[in-house]
């Protein structure tokens, strides 16, 4: 996530914000623009989306009323009369508000209708039961995945290292993106050399994954457990961890974080230093600055008797499927045109 300064005093504006907390002048998101800006500095009409009050939403849209681009993308919500899943309907837009936010900053198309739409049902599995998952571009989240200890029950019941509503909208996201970049293109070749055949019986692969512990050595070929599952999850897994990195990276250089050290002798050559900048083009650079950044990360988190906040280690096979998420990824943004 960038940083955004207050066009009105340069204060720090957060993504979330809707009001300068130092001169106090109403901001909100312009999408179109990729950028916070206040109310009355705009050169056309722009009013608050009108999910404003309903799921917390800051962005922006022009004319005089409607659904900002990120808010159009859901389909089905609870209704206003279910208080509980309401507020974790605010959970899961504000989740979602930075996936599009990403996805556009990669020139990544998402429309919200006609051919190879994206669409999200945000449902309550309260008085029925929800599956997550996605179908044709129509991706179906939990809401109760945007309670803390729900969330943490199941990540500890499927023995996950990580598990968050945004997690959870990349992952799905990435099924999606696996149909609109890979599927009946000149990639899916290098896609099966990397993660394997798609077409092998995927409900069977999953009912065998939940039947049965993951292969023993996953860890030297998938980036998690689950990516052992099969091929689209394998993808779907790495897409999502590689909009982790990105995002993660993007905010560390916009924030200006280093790691300068320590130096450990006798091996001075291997100073564990990190400089994110907000170029991603060379992986090789990405990911130099990505590990002693997050090996910094994990340090802090100990500090305050926290676990770490990356439990992952990226072997080389890992590694060569984060590449191939990276390369095509980059080819949408450097092919992706001016709004």
């Amino acid at each position: 996530m960038r940083a955004f300064p207050c066009a009105v005093c340069g204060n720090l504006l957060f993504f979330e914000n809707t009001v300068c907390l130092r001169c106090g002048s109403p901001v909100g998101y312009v999408p179109e623009l990729r950028t916070m800006l206040p109310l009355d500095r705009l050169a056309e009409a722009h009013v608050r989306c009108d999910n404003r009050e309903r799921a917390g939403c800051n962005w922006l849209v022009p004319g005089s009323r409607g659904l900002c681009s990120a808010c159009a993308l859901t389909r089905t919500r609870p209704s206003d009369g279910d208080l509980e899943a309401q507020e974790a309907f605010r959970v899961a837009e504000a989740a979602k508000r930075r996936l599009v936010f990403q996805l556009d900053e990669f020139g990544l198309a998402h429309p919200s209708t006609g051919p190879g739409r994206l669409a999200f049902d945000l449902l309550s599995s309260r008085d029925a039961p929800v599956t997550t998952g996605h179908a044709d571009g129509l991706i179906t989240l939990d809401l109760a995945e945007g309670d803390d200890a729900h969330r943490e029950a199941l990540r500890r019941q499927m023995d996950e290292p990580y598990r968050t509503m945004l997690g959870h909208f990349r992952h799905e996201t990435g099924h999606y993106y696996w149909q609109q970049l890979i599927d009946g293109s000149p990639a899916l070749q290098d896609f099966r050399r990397e993660f394997g055949d798609e077409r092998a019986d995927y409900a069977q692969a999953l009912q065998r994954h939940y039947a049965e512990e993951p292969p023993l050595g996953w860890e030297q070929t998938f980036v998690s457990g689950y990516a052992a599952a099969h091929p689209w999850e394998d993808w779907a897994e790495s897409f999502a961890h590689y909009l982790h990195i990105r995002d993660t990276l993007q905010t560390a250089a916009s924030f200006g974080v280093i790691v300068a050290g320590p130096d450990l002798p006798p091996r001075a050559d291997e100073v564990l230093a990190s400089m994110p900048t907000a170029d991603g083009d060379d992986f090789d650079v990405l990911i130099a600055t990505w590990l002693p950044l997050t090996m910094a990360l994990n340090v802090v988190n100990r500090s305050m008797g926290k676990d770490d906040l990356y439990p992952f280690v990226l072997a080389p096979a890992v590694l060569d499927k984060l590449r191939f998420v990276h390369r095509l990824v980059l080819a949408s943004e450097r092919a992706k045109l001016p709004t």
